[in-house]
């Protein structure tokens, strides 16, 4: 694996900023695959043997996913919406699995490890720097249940919604009174109201179309500038006072 510093630079590059989550979750991530016995997690033989269990949407979550390699559409990154800043490693052959938990006591000591530094959260991004791990985190070994659905690879099962008609995968639909249901049918869902539409350009194929829409913008542009023109010259003129 990288050095910390390394790490850092290259996960605050692809966040888009440095900032102390990012500090944060480039160690828990270092220490969670050092507990783990994953020391190179981004290699291709390492990286099939790995998930992480990550419970915020916060800075830390995209340092721990850059230093590690996991991803959504591998599988390997799972998010728990907890809204808590921990993340949980686990060694799918060996079953071995940590929660690594950031501390709140971190928080206030920063001033002890940054004395320096009078403004808060450059004097947290440089405590949090030199804080040994055991004042930065609390590590919890855990028993944690990887359904075969959730793990990496092909889809496992598939379903289709009684109602809709949709493809459901790796046993995420609904059974409601003995009805196979997906869950924006079953009311589980994150939106209302939905309804199909259509929309300009919707026969856009990539490369066939993308010079003909660049021109009928163009075209359009133009219509519409002379179209502002001979309104203009068709308006009856205001008559100045002598």
């Amino acid at each position: 694996m990288e050095s910390f510093q390394e790490l850092l630079k290259s996960s605050a590059d692809a966040h888009g900023h440095l900032c102390a989550g990012q500090v944060v979750g480039v160690r828990m991530a270092m220490l969670g695959c050092r507990l783990i016995e994953l020391n190179e997690p981004r290699r291709r033989d390492q990286i099939k043997k790995l998930i992480i269990y990550v419970e915020m949407d916060r800075c830390t979550a995209d340092a721990v996913a850059h230093v590690t390699g996991v991803k959504l559409g591998r599988r390997s990154l799972k998010f728990m919406d907890y809204g808590i800043m921990a993340a949980t490693f686990v060694h799918l052959e060996t079953g071995k699995a940590f929660r690594v938990l950031s501390t709140e006591e971190a928080r206030d000591l920063a001033a002890a490890y940054a004395p320096e530094i009078a403004d808060k959260y450059p004097q947290q991004l440089a405590a949090y720097k030199r804080m040994p791990d055991s004042v930065l985190f609390h590590v919890q070994q855990v028993k944690v249940k990887v359904d075969d659905c959730d793990l990496p690879g092909p889809t496992r099962f598939k379903a289709s919604c009684s109602r809709c008609g949709q493809v459901v995968r790796d046993q995420r639909e609904v059974v409601e009174n003995g009805r196979v249901l997906c869950k924006p049918c079953a009311q589980h869902c994150y939106f209302t109201d939905a309804r199909e539409i259509t929309w300009p350009d919707m026969n856009w194929i990539p490369g066939k179309n993308e010079n003909q829409s660049k021109q009928n913008k163009h075209s359009e542009t133009i219509t519409r500038g002379d179209q502002r023109l001979d309104r203009a010259r068709r308006s009856p003129r205001p008559y100045l006072c002598q």
